[in-house]
């Protein structure tokens, strides 16, 4: 901002010294116009004689013109300025000075100039000289890519009509250069030019060119420590979390420099100290040096201070706990070595929200307004004693619980899964499982749930409660062709995971469907020209509306068409069908905890051979019934996004069982055998036909999988399984139904004879089952009885609602036998490779795995190598 009083012609020169210094000069606006106002009042002082005006009088302002390079209306300018004819005004004086300030904060103009350019009498008349501020015309963008520069534009506002300041050049090259910085280029250099637009158009433009010139990453070369002698160089090194020096065997970290994160180590440096008992270690010095190959070196000089230990702790305010309880929780003795970061997280742990410390301990039991502050008494003779000052407060309730965002999902539906209820006492590992809850039904943002704590009352003891929850897409629909088995198989899924049936007779709930209660509706078709198949499935998870008992209920047919190897077509006139119903409850249980679940099945399948003579029955028409029970045990308190959890397990048993009908029907089944060896084979059918008329058998399932975050967002997933097929009677033997078939992605396109596919990758689908002995190659029948051990990896690329993806790595290994007698679980079929995983709500997920078999098929003497699996659809 210019103020120019330019009293007579001869002092045109002081005015343009004036301006110059203001332009030329290096320093900020704010010095540059100090400096040039003293040095204006400095002359005017020098000149008093050749002044034609008093100093400080009065003046009636007379004319009012406007020049310069503006576009602007003459008497828009004067009216903006607050200056106008025939008001008083001090000259100099704080009129023209508000109104230089006005026009400056319009940010429309640039090199604001006030002149007297005349005075006669008490008439002054005033000229205001200024130009427009220029507008950004064009930009152009060097030194980054592409797809970078949209996102530089919006960063830093640089957009057509933008005006161009001084300030916004010098702010726009500082923000770009430090952002860059913290990406670890630490010579980054911004370039910034403008150009005058020369045209007929009155507005003044200019064109910009920004020049971003990143350099090279800058790597930290080596990190050096001085002054320590307790802690290693090493075992420092390894305290700074995102700093690391160049090692070329390291994936994870890098090594590049961020200062940022540098800044956050230096601390984790001096924490390290305090875990040791050095509590007044702290950084003395750090450089940075920069060596010749354009890598730096850090060096850090430290004051390791003196050893310390824990004398006596004594707790002072405790009312609720006792202090032999508070000690049980605290774990520190005197005499300990002194660890202040220890005794921090005993108080109150803020990396884990559920952990075991005092604080959570007196929030778990409604004191939401307690404080618990760990205070130094003494330090003497390198012995601290501690008091641990408590606040305990009154008792908090819950006054109100509101959930909101929630608009699909009906409001029952959400306040079911609450744990924490109006007038209810406050309790912290509450609120943590109600977030829990909320993430697991799969109809929310698991990212983006918060609760908030609205209206904290310390004097009445109350809190309300808010739940903010941002709905996600909960339906899927699976549309999908391929080439397989001979010929073009086309698949129709449509899944509906909170579905309102009772809605279904409404015209205005249909948005498309009717939503919001929570229950799930599935339909899927898949056919070719071999096979066809049918399927419905429904389930309520709360039925009744009051316990969290879930029901579910499933219809399926299946047509398999008998394959003509001759004509490579499918005779219609041979089939094997397969109808199916299975109606089933699961009750959440109490004990041990609510986070285990009993499940319960029962499940019809008619199997109908029609001419369908295959090495799966010894006959070709016929029929076979399969009435079993299941019961399961499951117990999974994973966190909160079940799509990428990063804590907890999941672990389950299954039971399923048939009728020991051998027991009941008269038949011996071990002159039937002995009959068998000896008949025909038109007998052979029809002893096969009575062993398989009631399928008879048991089958137990165990997996589990645990979860655990090793860094943040680096997630461990172990995973073990195994499974048993077994026969009341031997005679009657294991049946070749509900087999267990080892190898690939773990996908079935079709399922006949409820047989169970387990993934193996690195081996093509269903190939790692026993040997058949009279082909010597892998058995069409399946194993009876299989392990597997997995180890993954995995790592979030994004967990955004509208998409999640995750890469993995895995490790993993299984096998599969007809008996126990030649069982050994740990001769396992090993593998290894990576994958990626994209789950988005409309799709399910989906994912490509590359996996590396070590060994051999079945029959084969050489390694299976590469495989890629496409996963479609798989739970998570």
């Amino acid at each position: 901002m210019k103020l120019l009083l330019n009293i007579k012609k001869e002092n045109d020169d002081l005015g343009k010294q004036v301006n110059n210094l203001a332009k030329n000069s290096p320093l900020t606006y704010t010095l540059k116009y100090t400096l040039a106002f003293l040095f204006l009042v400095a002359s005017i002082k020098t000149n008093a004689q050749e002044l034609t005006y008093n100093q400080g009088k009065k003046y009636t302002i007379g004319e009012i013109t406007v020049s310069g390079d503006t576009s602007f209306n003459e008497q828009t300018i004067i009216s903006y300025s607050g200056l106008r004819k025939g008001k008083e005004i001090n000259i100099p004086g704080e009129e023209i000075a508000n109104a230089i300030k006005k026009l400056w904060n319009s940010k429309l103009f640039n090199d604001i100039e006030v002149y007297v350019s005349k005075v006669e009498g008490d008439v002054a008349t005033l000229e205001i000289r200024l130009s427009d501020l220029p507008q950004l015309n064009l930009l152009k963008i060097y030194g980054v890519k592409k797809g970078k520069k949209e996102n530089i534009i919006e960063e830093t506002k640089l957009k057509k009509g933008t005006k161009v300041t001084e300030n916004l050049i010098t702010t726009t090259k500082n923000f770009l250069e430090k952002k860059y910085k913290k990406d670890g280029f630490l010579n980054t250099k911004v370039h910034i030019n403008t150009v005058e637009v020369k045209d007929s158009i009155p507005t003044s433009r200019v064109n910009m060119v920004l020049n971003i010139d990143k350099g090279e990453k800058v790597k930290i070369k080596d990190i050096e420590f001085a002054g320590n002698d307790v802690l290693s160089d090493k075992m420092l090194r390894k305290a700074m979390k995102s700093t690391k020096k160049i090692n070329r065997l390291r994936i994870y970290k890098r090594s590049k420099f961020i200062d940022s994160a540098y800044q956050a180590d230096l601390d984790h440096v001096v924490d390290k100290y305090k875990e040791n008992g050095y509590r007044d270690a702290r950084i003395i010095t750090d450089s940075v040096i920069y060596n010749d190959d354009k890598t730096i070196s850090l060096k850090i000089d430290v004051n390791e201070g003196e050893l310390y230990k824990f004398g006596n702790i004594t707790f002072i305010g405790n009312t609720v706990y006792s202090n032999e309880y508070l000690n049980s929780i605290l774990r520190i003795k005197k005499g300990d070595t002194y660890n202040g970061v220890e005794l921090q997280k005993r108080i109150a742990d803020d990396t884990k929200p559920d952990g075991f410390d005092i604080t959570n301990q007196y929030q778990n039991n409604g004191y939401l307004f307690s404080q618990i502050n760990p205070v130094e008494v003494s330090a003497d003779n390198n012995i601290i004693d501690i008091e641990v000052r408590i606040t305990e407060g009154k008792p908090a309730y819950f006054n109100k619980v509101t959930v909101v965002g929630n608009d699909k999902t009906n409001d029952h539906v959400v306040y079911r899964e609450l744990r924490t209820r109006p007038g209810q006492l406050y309790s912290k590992a509450n609120v943590v499982r109600t977030v829990r809850e909320l993430g697991q039904m799969g109809f929310f943002d698991a990212q983006e749930i918060a609760p908030n704590f609205i209206n904290p009352n310390p004097n009445e003891g109350t809190i309300d409660m808010e739940y903010s929850v941002k709905e996600t897409g909960s339906s899927q629909i699976e549309l999908q062709g391929g080439y397989g088995g001979g010929g073009f198989i086309g698949t129709l899924g449509l899944s509906f995971n909170n579905f309102s049936i009772k809605d279904i007779f409404k015209k205005e709930a249909y948005k498309p469907i009717p939503m919001g209660d929570g229950q799930s509706l599935a339909l899927r078709l898949q056919a070719s020209r071999f096979f066809q198949t049918y399927s419905f499935s429904f389930s309520e998870p709360w039925l009744g509306g009051k316990r969290p008992v879930q029901f579910s209920t499933s219809l399926s047919h299946t047509k398999q068409f008998l394959y003509n190897y001759q004509t490579g077509n499918a005779d219609k006139s041979q089939s094997f069908n397969i109808t199916g119903i299975t109606f089933g409850l699961a009750k959440r249980l109490s004990v041990p905890d609510d986070y285990f679940t009993l499940s319960q099945a029962v499940s019809f399948q008619r199997y109908d051979l029609n001419n369908y003579n295959t090495g799966l029955f010894t006959f070709g028409d016929g029929y076979s019934n399969n009435l079993s029970y299941t019961i399961g045990l499951n117990r999974n308190n994973t966190s909160v996004d079940p799509v990428f959890p990063t804590a907890g397990s999941k672990f389950g048993i299954t039971a399923k069982l048939t009728l020991p009908y051998s027991l009941f029907d008269g038949v011996d089944y071990g002159e039937l055998l002995e009959e068998r060896e000896t008949a025909d084979s038109d007998r052979i059918g029809e002893i096969d036909q009575e062993r398989y008329k009631w399928l008879e058998f048991y089958k137990l399932n165990f997996k589990g999988e645990w979860y655990t975050q090793i860094v943040k967002n680096l997630v461990l997933r172990p995973l073990v399984e195994f499974g048993y097929l077994g026969a009341y009677n031997k005679d009657r033997g294991v049946i070749p139904f509900e087999r267990y078939f080892l190898g690939g992605d773990g996908l079935a396109n079709y399922s006949l004879d409820g047989r169970e596919v387990i993934q193996l990758r690195g081996y093509p689908n269903q190939s790692l089952t026993p040997l058949d002995p009279s082909t010597g190659s892998a058995s069409a029948d399946g194993g009876s009885i299989y392990n597997k051990f997995s180890l993954e990896l995995r790592y979030p690329i994004t967990l955004s609602a509208s998409a999640k993806i995750y890469a993995l790595g895995f490790l993993e290994g299984g096998v599969s036998y007809n008996d126990f007698k030649n069982y050994n679980p740990f001769n396992v079929k090993r593998s290894a490779g990576l994958g990626v995983r994209i789950f988005m709500p409309a799709f399910g997920l989906l994912g490509i795995d590359f996996g590396h078999g070590f060994d051999p098929l079945p029959g084969e003497t050489t390694k299976n190598g590469w495989e890629t699996h496409f996963i479609i659809g798989q739970q998570f």
